[in-house]
């Protein structure tokens, strides 16, 4: 038996050849976030809803990852409504080449793209 193995890029959207790869992964990381938050606060999907201005049935669909119409300066939006606090660092590297995007939270960092 012979199994083959793929290089990967680290974006599961890239390496499906997906046109907007970049934004998808960091959209699906910042609805990770969201999802997190809504978890960690103990609030129900309707409650999140009537905190973010929006049906219940759109925060299911986030929590599902069903992302499509939605934003990431949307979703940053709601992180901020539900009390997280985001700050943008853009920083100069100490190599060449392009630089990164990552998600970072107290516990975790999220690579979206390189």
């Amino acid at each position: 038996m012979h199994e083959e193995i793929t290089d990967v890029s680290g974006n599961v959207f890239d390496d499906l050849g997906l046109e907007d790869a970049q934004e998808m992964s960091l959209k699906a990381a910042l609805a990770i976030q969201l999802s997190s938050t809504i978890r960690y606060s103990h609030l129900t999907q309707s409650d999140a809803g009537e905190a973010l201005g929006i049906p219940q049935s759109h925060v299911s669909k986030i929590m599902n990852g069903k992302l499509e119409g939605i934003t990431a300066d949307r979703i940053l939006r709601m992180l901020v409504k539900l009390g997280c606090d985001i700050d943008i660092v853009i920083k100069a590297k100490d190599t060449a080449g392009p630089g990164r995007l990552a998600i970072e939270t107290p516990r975790t960092r999220i690579s979206v793209a390189a």
